[in-house]
Parts: structure tokens; sequence; C-alpha cells
């Protein structure tokens, strides 16, 4: 049998997938657009309203609104208690249409806190305290879409579940600008090169189906040409402008977006349009935003002039947990995540168990690593990534539902804060305050996402919050701290009798980290310090007057730290980001061209990574063996 002929059934196999998901899209697609409120401008009948008290108009450039549209989105927001709404035209282009109904789910994101703001870009109304409380400047409109889709993921953060969408027919804007497509999935925080790859990957395999599985082939193709008029055909609301042409050119202007894109690198995207008048402010805004790249640079040319050997404090021939002597290496392994000079080593204690980081990061190490990862450059990916686990928070917080009802809850290691953000969800009149390191917990406090920010180490704040609380949480916290010890000892003084404390971790002795090697992402060097076996940490509560009450490591499994993580750092390390301010290597064209390269011959390997991990979490929460685990214990009385 000829290759050609055994790639035959393999090929209808993939073909007959392609027909199920571009399918299922299309379904989906369709049901999301129907559950958009429709606006209705009916004329304003009898004296004058005044025009929106309480409420901004935020528009792109070029977007304008008729004063009855406003008017009955203002009506819309106040009859379904929003406080920020984004109006989508009713006239708005195929693929942007298209684009939004694969990122928004109007129903699901109504009311998951976490859920992150996607919108149109065009325009955006705003009440009065959520306008106050984000520090807008209503004499600073936006110079962009993409200015305008920043801005409505931030409005989201300030009001998770006071935000809606609603197609508005009297909203009119201009056409799309190929041009700034890049510079527009930056702003929704996606990555362009790697949406872009995976886009020419699905149109070489529509090729690939029709030569090799001729009738499944046809099928794919015809669903994926015609989707366009499959989902925004005659329906109630949306009327596409060009719609014919748009379904009827999808293959090539696919084609023709891909490659603008990918040709389109992150330092060399357009800036904003500037609007007639506004020309000083926008060249000062690109010298403002070029000074501050240059000065990253140059700050990270200077810490890294030294070398990163100062970075370590000197190897320890013990274990820190047990004192147990010659620990043998676990992993060794450079920064897969972000691509900083240096290579970090995890230990493994003979006798108990415990990995640790050996040498391990001095407090200044730490602060070179951890820049620009949840903060600065780095914010925005690692907002989406825990925007994304709305369903692990809330499984987090109602892991104390049979115990207790809890009234004050310090969530320890909060960063952004986005688990208390999900478990007002869950207990509504709890009042959640949270402790990080980081600036960001104050920006929590802004959104009201916790009531109070506490920024500092805990064990140096615990005194002064002795007693404070019946419930804290410590969620993937423990393994960044340099003594956990020391972090235990601060929960028992801060937690009052009976009080509860939940503490989520990676699992150390889970097999995916021995399959995986360095590539296994819990690893997660140089960030994590030590990864405790659950035996360690049980045995540590019990010395400190806790009772666990509960042990959990198929539900505490995070469903994409294998697989998926596994892939991603692989194709990280293979090609790092020349671009990266930290970069040892000229950023030439041809560096960037190998990296999107390597992205995109990639795709496939994501799309497998996916699949396994789907069957993975399912057999982790049968087996109760996943890649991390969970404990709730109280503080006996006495």
């Amino acid at each position: 049998m000829t290759r050609a002929h055994r790639s035959g059934p393999r090929t209808r196999w993939v073909a007959a997938a392609a027909v199920t998901a571009l399918g299922a899209g299309t379904v989906r697609a369709r049901r999301r657009l129907a559950a958009l409120p429709v606006l209705d401008p009916a004329p304003a009948q009898g004296a004058p309203r005044p025009p929106l008290p309480g409420w901004h108009l935020i528009t792109a450039p070029g977007v304008t609104a008729d004063a009855a549209t406003l008017r009955a989105a203002a009506d819309h927001a106040v009859r379904e208690g929003l406080r920020v709404v984004d109006l989508i035209p009713a006239r708005l282009d195929a693929e942007s249409a298209l684009g939004l109904l694969r990122l928004l789910d109007p129903t699901a994101h109504r009311t998951d806190r976490c859920a992150p703001g996607h919108g149109a870009g065009h325009a955006l109304l705003v009440a009065d305290d959520v306008h106050r409380r984000a520090g807008l400047d209503a004499g600073t409109p936006p110079r962009s879409v993409a200015d305008l889709l920043r801005l409505v993921r931030t409005l989201k953060e300030y009001a998770p579940d006071a935000t809606g969408w609603a197609l508005a027919p009297g909203l009119t804007g201009p056409p799309p600008d190929p041009a700034r497509h890049a510079e527009e999935l930056r702003a929704r925080g996606l990555p362009p090169a790697l949406l872009s790859a995976a886009q020419l990957a699905g149109l070489a395999l529509l090729v690939k189906c029709l030569v090799s599985a001729p009738r499944w082939g046809m099928a794919a193709t015809a669903l994926y040409w015609l989707q366009p008029a499959a989902v925004l055909g005659p329906v109630r609301g949306p009327r596409p402008a060009g719609l014919a042409r748009a379904t009827a050119l999808r293959p090539l202007r696919a084609l023709s977006t891909a490659l603008r894109t990918l040709a389109t690198p992150a330092a060399e995207e357009p800036g904003a349009a500037e609007e007639p008048g506004a020309a000083e402010e926008s060249s000062a805004t690109e010298e403002s935003g070029a000074a501050g790249v240059a000065a990253r640079r140059a700050a990270y040319t200077s810490a890294l002039a030294r070398g990163t050997d100062r970075f370590f404090e000197p190897r320890r021939t013990d274990c820190p947990w047990c004192s147990a002597p010659d620990p043998v290496v676990r992993v060794r392994t450079p920064d897969l995540m972000q691509g900083k000079p240096g290579r970090f080593t995890l230990e493994e204690c003979r006798q108990c168990g415990h990995i640790f980081q050996n040498p391990r990061l001095t407090p200044d190490g730490l602060d070179f690593y951890y820049r620009d990862f949840y903060e600065g450059l780095g914010g925005d990916g690692t907002a989406l990534v825990l925007g994304r686990m709305s369903g692990t928070y809330r499984d987090r917080a109602e892991l104390l539902r049979p115990f207790t009802t809890p009234r004050a809850w310090l969530d320890v290691g909060t960063a952004a804060a986005h688990f208390c953000n999900a478990a007002r969800a869950v207990w509504p009149d709890t009042r959640f305050d949270g402790l990080d390191m980081g600036e960001g917990v104050h920006e929590a406090a802004r959104r009201g996402w916790i009531d109070t920010a506490y920024q500092g180490q805990f064990p140096d704040l615990a005194d002064r919050l002795a007693g404070r609380y019946d419930t804290v949480s410590m969620h993937h916290y423990l393994e960044h701290t340099r003594d956990p010890r020391a972090e235990l000892d601060a929960a028992v003084k801060v937690l009052a009798p009976g009080g509860h404390l939940l503490i989520e971790l990676p699992d150390p002795e889970s097999r995916a980290g021995r399959l995986f090697g360095r590539y296994w992402l819990p690893w997660f060097q140089p960030q994590h310090q030590h990864l405790m076996p659950v035996g360690n940490l049980k045995q540590a509560l019990a010395a400190r007057g806790f009772t666990v009450l509960v042990e959990q490591h198929g539900a505490a499994h995070q469903p994409n730290g294998d697989f998926l993580g596994a892939t991603a750092l692989a194709t990280n390390s293979l090609v790092p980001d020349p671009d990266a301010p930290w970069s040892t290597v000229p950023a030439t064209p041809a560096r960037r061209a190998a990296r999107s390269a390597v992205q995109a011959m990639a795709v496939p390997c994501f799309a497998a990574a996916l699949a396994l991990d789907s069957v993975r979490t399912a057999v982790a929460r049968v087996t109760d063996g996943g890649n991390a685990y969970r404990l709730l214990a109280r503080k006996e009385l006495g």
C-alpha cells in the first residue's frame, strides 16, 4: 500500500473532525448572537430629556451614535442593572462580528466575574461611579479601536458582574483597517503571531483535505467559506455591511490578513490613528512609549552586566525541611517561561521527599526574575490566564460550605485578587481582604475585588492582623516563599480559634513531573522555591494545632498544566522572544521570522496537547491523582 493510500483514511478523519468543529462553532456563534439584546431607539416623546444624566459615552475615532440610540442604551442599562454597556454596531463587518462571537459569550460573561472584557471596539456607555473609580479622563478620548478594546477589558474589571453588550442600530463607524489587525489582537490580550499561524495552518489543512479526501474536504471547505452567511444571515438585529462580498472573498481575505499580521513585528505595529488637532498628543505618546521601551531595555542590560551568579545564595548541603544531608538533583533548567538568563536547580531530599531550589535565589534575584511577569510587560498575559480559572476559584470557595460560613477572609498571595473576585459570587456577605508583595493588590481594592489591601510579607504583617480572620487561604503561594513554615506560623497568628486555613499547592509526587522533566509547568522555575509532598505539609499543620478536614488531589488538578504547559515551554525555549528587553541576542528580522515559524509549526502540537489534557483531567478527577493538591484545615480551640 502506498503512502498516499495509507494517509487517505487519516485525512478523512481529520476532515470529518474539521466539519464537526466548524459546525459546532457556527451553531455556537448563532446562539451567542441570538443572546445579544437589540436596542430599540424609539423617538423621544414629550419634553426633551437631559443628555444621558449619570453616564459617559466613549467612542473610537469616527464612530457616531444618534440621541435616540444613546437614550435606548441608558434605559437598557438601568433596566438590566448594568454599569458598563459595550455598543455593537448592527452593521459591523462580518469578520469582526465573527471574531467577537468567538470570544464573547454574552450570557456567561454577564455573570462570570472573572471573564475578560471583550467588545466590538466602537462605543462604550459607562456609569459615573465606574468612570470615576477607573480614573478615566473625560477630556481624553481613545485614539484608536485598540484603545477602546483595552478600555473595555479594564472596565469589565471595575464592573465584573454589571457589564453588558447590546446591538445598536443607530451606531455607525468607519470600516476596519487591516493594517491594525495585529495591534487590535494585542489589545484584546491575544498573541497575533500564534493566531495568524493557526489560521494559516487551518487553511493549509483545508487544502490537504480537498486533495486527499475530496468529499469531506469539500464539506469542510464549504462550511468554512459560507460561515459568515450561516451565522450572520437574516436574523433579528445585525445587518453586516457587505456580507455577500465578505462571504465570497473569505479565504483570500483570511490569507492576506494572516500574512500581513505575521509580517508586522510588535515593535513596528502602527500607532493609534491621529485625529485632527491631536498630532502633538500622539507624538508625545509615541515618544513616551519609545522612551519606556528603551529605559526598560537599559535597566535589564545594566542588571545583567554583572552576570546572574550574584542572584544566588551559596548551595546548601542539607534539606531545609528535615535537615537530612546530601539531597539529589531532580531538575536542572533555564527560565523557560520568560527566557531570562540563568540556570536553576531543584534538588530532592532523600529522606522526606521535599523538593527545593538549590542554590536558592536571593531577594534581589527574586525581584529580577519576578519583574515583568505578574505586572508590567507580562501583566496582560498573566491576567488573561488567571481570568480563565473561574471554575477552580468557585470550587475552592465551595470547599468551606459543609464546615462554616466565612465572615472575614484573608487571601494570602492574592496577586490581583481573581480568586476573591470569583468567591464573592459564592459568599456575597463575606469580607474579602488580600495580601501580596506586588502593587496589583491595591488595584484589586480599587476595582472592588477586595475590601482591604495589604502589601508586604505575610510574616511581617501577622502581628498587626492577629486574630482578625476566620478564614485564610494560600492558593499556589507557599511554593513561592523563602520559608513556608514561617508562613504557616503567620497563619496561626492571624486566624481566630476555630478558623479555617485553605491551602493549594503543586503536587511534587505527581507522575507527570517525571514524565515531562524540566518541561513540567508546576516546576515553574525560577519562581518556585519549595515543593512539599502532602505528607510533609500535613505534619507541619498538625504540629501547629490544625486538624485536616479535607484533602483533595484530583479535584485540585490544574487542567492545562501538563501537556499544554509542556508544549508551551518547549516552543518558547526553542526560539525565545528576541524583542524581550532582557534578550541577549539581536532582534533581527531572521530571528523574528524563526520564532513565527516555530509557533506556526507548533499549532498542531497545541491542539493535540489540549485534547490530551482533557483526557488527563478526566482521569485525574476519577483517580484522585492530579498535578496539585488542596487541604482544608481547622485551627483547634485552645
